[in-house]
Formats: C-alpha cells, sequence, structure tokens
C-alpha cells in the first residue's frame, strides 16, 4: 500500500506502508511485497504466521474474500488484520512470505516457532 498523497516519482520508504497495519517501511521493519504493491511486515507477518500456520485459526472474514497479496479467493485459512478489518492473508502467502523473510538474514526476521 502507498502512502495517500505520495508523488510516484519521488518515493521514499516512509511512502510504502503494510497492508495490514499501515506502518511505514524502515530499517527495522522488514516486509515482504505480495502482487499490484500490496506489502505485509514482518510483526505483522509474525502474527499472521503463529495464528494460522502454527495454531490452525482461520480469522472471520466475508465470504469471497480475497487474499490481499495474491488478490485471489482461496479456499484455505485466513488471516484478516486486527487494524484493518478488509486486509487478508491466505496460508499459503503466509507461507511464502515468511519463507522470503527467512531467507534475508539481513531482515533478522525468524520464523516463529510454537
Amino acid at each position: 500500500m502507498q502512502r495517500e498523497g505520495a508523488d510516484p516519482e519521488a518515493m521514499t520508504p516512509d511512502d510504502f506502508l503494510c497492508d495490514f497495519c499501515a506502518r511505514p517501511w524502515a530499517e527495522d521493519r522488514p516486509m515482504v511485497e505480495g502482487h499490484r504493491g500490496a506489502i505485509i511486515c514482518g510483526r505483522c507477518l509474525t502474527v499472521a504466521y503463529t495464528e494460522v500456520v502454527l495454531h490452525g485459526l482461520d480469522s472471520a472474514h466475508e465470504p469471497g474474500a480475497a487474499c490481499s497479496l495474491c488478490l485471489e479467493q482461496r479456499d484455505e485459512a485466513m488471516w484478516t488484520s486486527p487494524a484493518r478489518e478488509h486486509a487478508h492473508a491466505c496460508r499459503r502467502c503466509i507461507k511464502q512470505a515468511a519463507g522470503v523473510l527467512t531467507k534475508d538474514k539481513e531482515s533478522g526476521w525468524t520464523r516463529p516457532l510454537a
């Protein structure tokens, strides 16, 4: 997600926001980009991974909701952001994003453990 009013010709890290908590990109806040600019930060990814992958939870979401990261309607567990009720992440995207951040040693992000 991009900050409202951001200049597309002069984007800075502060112009890129997590689609799930709306916090800006920062050195200490790793982020993973999905389709069409959707972004999930490491903090939201930790919560989503813990709830959906480790605990098998499926957040309540409206029928036919699409994942904010892959833009697909999937028949699997999804995490819904408590801060932005229309932001959802499917299990597949949560696992893929976790793989990306785990491989990026500079991110400092580690996969949550059970």
